[in-house]
């Protein structure tokens, strides 16, 4: 039985002393968020201190010294901004029509190798042969295929967004199989334990395991549109960051240029952005989310 002394000291609420373990790790644990915190605080420091120190060699002409460029050739920093700052509404809406090519052509180029990938799974006799077609067809350059496109479709926004539609099949088809076609089979030994139909074992199980597949072929896609729309702008076009490059080209006015090349990456990495963003919104479950 409890003596009364403890039972007093118990409902005088006596303090409880942390032991040197608990303190150890209370100390191990404020250690760790600190050195976290530092981490994630050079993640974003270091590249912007590299950024700025790049810009000011550009600017002090330090790469024109390097290698022998006139500034005719490489304009300066400032001579672009001041280009972009005459032309910010010209070049805003060149941008969006450019990202509008991008954006329309990775959304059907995905979807329709994702339906590949698809078929290639539940018909594995010749979803090989199918996935070679469509990396034969991601092989063919840009150049060849912008006329076939111009003609097929006209000069329109609509030969652009299948130049991007075809540039970015391939890359979600290929990552999309890899992922529906590397279950682990010990899940795919309990689903058919269960009695699960094909349907139920690719919604639950083959289409959920692709999915960081399918956001990694998103996130290459995401340049490969915006190469795509650029170049297929070279050929036939009358708007876009690609026509209005080629035109800055020819008449010589390189900061006008270069004011296509920055937005064009700006452009670039926000959509970057974005699609990292939805992934962590829709796969916040994989390892690949958790780690720092």
């Amino acid at each position: 039985m409890e003596s009364r002394y403890d039972s007093g000291n118990r409902s005088a609420g006596m303090h409880t002393v942390s032991t040197p373990t608990e303190m150890g790790s209370s100390d191990a644990q404020r250690t760790f968020s600190l050195r976290r915190m530092f981490v994630n605080s050079s993640n974003v420091w270091l590249p912007i201190l590299a950024g700025i120190g790049f810009l000011v060699m550009w600017q002090l002409e330090v790469f024109h010294s390097l290698f022998d460029l006139k500034k005719y050739q490489l304009p300066l920093p400032s001579a672009i901004a001041e280009s972009m700052q005459e032309n910010g509404s010209m070049l805003l809406a060149y941008t969006g029509y450019t990202l509008t090519e991008a954006v329309l052509g990775m959304i059907c180029g995905s979807a329709l190798g994702f339906v590949i990938a698809l078929l290639a799974t539940a018909w594995p006799r010749w979803g090989g042969a199918s996935l070679i077609i469509v990396a034969a067809l991601n092989a063919v350059p840009i150049v060849a295929l912008a006329p076939v496109m111009n003609l097929w479709f006209g000069d329109g926004i609509g030969s652009r967004v299948a130049i991007v539609t075809v540039t970015t099949m391939a890359a979600m088809a290929i990552n999309a199989y890899k992922g529906m076609s590397s279950v682990d089979p010990l899940a795919l030994d309990l689903m058919h334990s269960y009695a699960a139909r094909k349907p139920a074992v690719f919604r639950y199980l083959r289409i959920q395991n692709s999915l960081p597949f399918v956001f990694t072929a998103l996130k290459i896609n995401t340049t490969a549109s915006m190469i795509g729309a650029i170049v297929g702008e070279f050929f036939f076009s009358s708007q876009g960051l690609g026509y209005l490059l080629s035109n800055s080209v020819k008449v010589a006015k390189m900061p006008l240029g270069w004011s296509c090349i920055v937005l064009a990456a700006v452009a670039g990495v926000l959509f970057y952005l974005i699609v990292e963003r939805l992934e962590k919104v829709f796969i916040r479950w994989h390892s690949s989310q958790r780690i720092g």
